[in-house]
């Protein structure tokens, strides 16, 4: 196989033609819109397995991205830098196999856990260092990764599979378009969005970061960048509104300032709302009824950052070298 097309421009789609291109392939991506303006934009891009089944695969997967994030925040310009913070955790039952792929990390005492957290049975919480990605910075960057490696590219809403498969004639293609990828294909009912909303203040100097999943009061997330802190979010399974709702980014403000007191005052620079293609696993896999080779490579949930590197390369050992 010489020629792949990706259909697909997010931080998935441009991973895979990354990892194509360098294997020796004529990549040619087609999407309905760039990377800064899909739904890998409004994540806060911290490396974590959210809103993502546990699975082997899915971990392995998580260990490559990570590796692959810490080399590229020792070179400037990619918008990966390696942070601190620590994710809290409500329940004793809470999946903790994430911790296998994170070098840098411990677990705290009750002493270390905020007072409200604490009073939760089975409470606990795991301080670590992870990849942050400011998006916009990242995104770039790989786009111009991409394109100095010969990936050509093309603004096209994709229908039709097999219209692509008779137009452009690659070798293979690879489906890589986040929540369209099921109707794409049409053989996966597995597939729903998880609404997204997030409100981005000014930071006032924060870099560590922090987590509350299991906030009763809705999903809690600190995520502070160079200029900005990503304070998130909502988990709403099933929802298609793309719309940001004022009262649900006073209530992310609320839950957000009760974790990090340093936010008061801070102004609104953004907000905005994203659906996670979330499914029953990640499918990452050949693909049976076409003429050509076609794969599938979505699902990523909350984790398309988190797994980005280590699925791209999955699809490469598929495919194969050029």
């Amino acid at each position: 196989m010489g020629d792949v097309t990706v259909v697909g421009a997010g931080v998935i789609g441009l991973s895979i033609a990354h990892e194509l291109a360098v294997a020796g392939h004529r990549v040619q991506m087609v999407a309905a819109r760039d990377a800064t303006s899909s739904v890998s934009a409004v994540a806060a891009a911290i490396w974590f397995p959210h809103d993502v089944n546990s699975s082997a695969q899915v971990l392995d997967s998580a260990q490559v991205t990570y590796r692959r994030l810490q080399h590229l925040a020792s070179r400037p310009g990619t918008g990966v830098r390696m942070r601190q913070g620590t994710v809290l955790m409500r329940h004793a039952d809470t999946d903790t196999t994430w911790t296998r792929a994170v070098p840098q990390h411990e677990w705290l005492d009750s002493s270390e856990i905020p007072a409200g957290i604490v009073a939760s049975a089975g409470a606990s919480g795991v301080r670590c260092t992870v990849p942050v990605a400011v998006t916009d910075v990242y995104l770039r960057w790989l786009q111009a990764a991409v394109l100095a490696l010969g990936v050509k590219t093309s603004t096209a809403e994709v229908r039709d599979l097999r219209e692509v498969l008779d137009q452009e004639n690659p070798d293979a293609l690879v489906v890589a378009a986040g929540i369209r990828s099921a109707a794409l294909l049409g053989d996966d009912d597995e597939t729903y969005p998880i609404r997204g909303q997030v409100v981005r203040l000014a930071n006032p100097g924060l870099t560590e970061w922090v987590t509350d999943d299991d906030n009763p009061e809705g999903l809690t997330y600190v995520v502070p960048r160079e200029h900005d802190v990503v304070c998130g979010g909502t988990g709403d399974r099933g929802s298609w509104d793309e719309q940001v709702d004022p009262l649900v980014e006073q209530a992310i403000l609320r839950r957000a300032l009760a974790l990090v007191p340093a936010l008061a005052g801070q102004p609104v620079l953004s907000r905005a709302v994203g659906l996670r293609p979330a499914r029953t696993s990640v499918r990452v896999e050949a693909v049976a009824g076409y003429n050509k080779p076609v794969f599938a490579c979505y699902g990523h949930g909350g984790a398309g950052f988190t797994l980005s590197w280590g699925d791209a390369a999955r699809i490469a050992g598929l495919i194969g070298p050029a």
